[in-house]
């Protein structure tokens, strides 16, 4: 909103003289919107008269898990049926870059930067650095181990994005890792080289968020007592709940992977469902696809906001 303000409300016809940020109060704005949800899930809980115990579990048996709860105590809950739902963690970097997210993390948050780069996993990264339109004084730029985007997106769709990014004042740098981290003084140092070695080169930062991906956090759960295994893991949502629990009821489920859509919540935001042109290619389908430009859609130009395009394949025999 900050950068629309800045940047898009003169040529609507809403002019002022200055706009500013109040930083704490943006920040607050969103501990209230998190405190907000979590509530709401404690609410259904109540509702669906589920007994909720707050603490750190682990599994004594395969029918029990020891709980250390909030309040200092302990408790074991015991049933037939037990799910293992419990999120992920970040995926931790070489040397002191875990402990950097910390401390550059609170640093972002409550005060403005001059110059960001954000290490690791692409998408995350791309989230941090477009603080830059509105928090970043001087540039936002990402540097990333990834290719721009996963695989799950179409290329043309990728290199689209890249391009409206880079309008954007961001920088790429794949295909290259950070060797060396300096957070002596006030700023940030990377030394970074190729992810093929070579020369090394220094950047400078105000922060260095660090992006690096997901883990599943099963660490500390006790699954080895168990006898279950684990492998790198993946993401699991909603529908996947949905399933797990009618299997258990002795029912019929199905999860659909190829009609799970993905999104990313950049501006523009990126989103797909179904398989990519790269992927039916090598299916070997006959298909036809069909494109439509924002710039010339009705709502994208009287909101000025005409970057991207909509892409839908389709088989031929249809």
């Amino acid at each position: 909103m900050f950068h629309e303000a800045q940047h898009s409300f003169a040529s609507h016809g809403v002019k002022f003289s200055s706009v500013e940020v109040d930083l704490p109060a943006m920040m607050a704005q969103k501990d209230k919107a998190v405190s907000t949800l979590t509530r709401g899930i404690g609410g259904l809980f109540k509702k669906n008269k589920v007994n909720y115990v707050k603490g750190y579990g682990k599994f004594i048996s395969p029918s029990e898990v020891s709980v250390d709860t909030i309040d200092d105590g302990n408790t074991v809950v015991k049933g037939k049926n037990i799910i293992i739902a419990t999120g992920s963690d970040f995926k931790s970097l070489p040397g002191s870059l875990p402990l950097m997210k910390r401390k550059l993390y609170l640093r972002l948050c409550n005060r403005f930067q001059r110059n960001l780069w954000s290490l690791g996993q692409a998408i995350l990264d791309m989230r941090w650095a477009q603080c830059g339109p509105g928090l970043v004084k001087k540039k936002s730029l990402s540097s990333s181990l990834l290719q721009i985007l996963s695989q799950a997106w179409t290329g043309e769709v990728r290199k689209q994005f890249q391009r409206i990014l880079e309008k954007q004042k961001m920088k790429f740098m794949v295909k290259t890792k950070v060797v060396g981290v300096d957070t002596s003084g006030d700023g940030v140092k990377l030394t970074v080289e190729s992810a093929s070695g070579g020369d090394q080169t220094t950047l400078e930062a105000d922060v260095a968020p660090v992006s690096s991906g997901r883990t599943p956090f099963t660490a500390g759960l006790g699954l080895d007592k168990i006898g279950v295994e684990t492998d790198k893991g993946a993401h699991k949502a909603e529908e996947d709940g949905v399933a797990c629990v009618e299997f258990i009821a002795g029912k019929h489920a199905h999860v659909d992977y190829d009609k799970v859509p993905g999104v990313v919540y950049t501006h523009p935001e990126v989103a797909s469902v179904g398989r990519t042109e790269e992927q039916v290619k090598a299916l070997g389908v006959e298909y036809f696809v069909g494109k439509f430009p924002f710039l010339a859609n009705s709502r994208a130009k009287a909101i000025d906001d005409v970057e991207g395009l909509v892409k839908i394949k389709r088989p031929a025999k249809y």
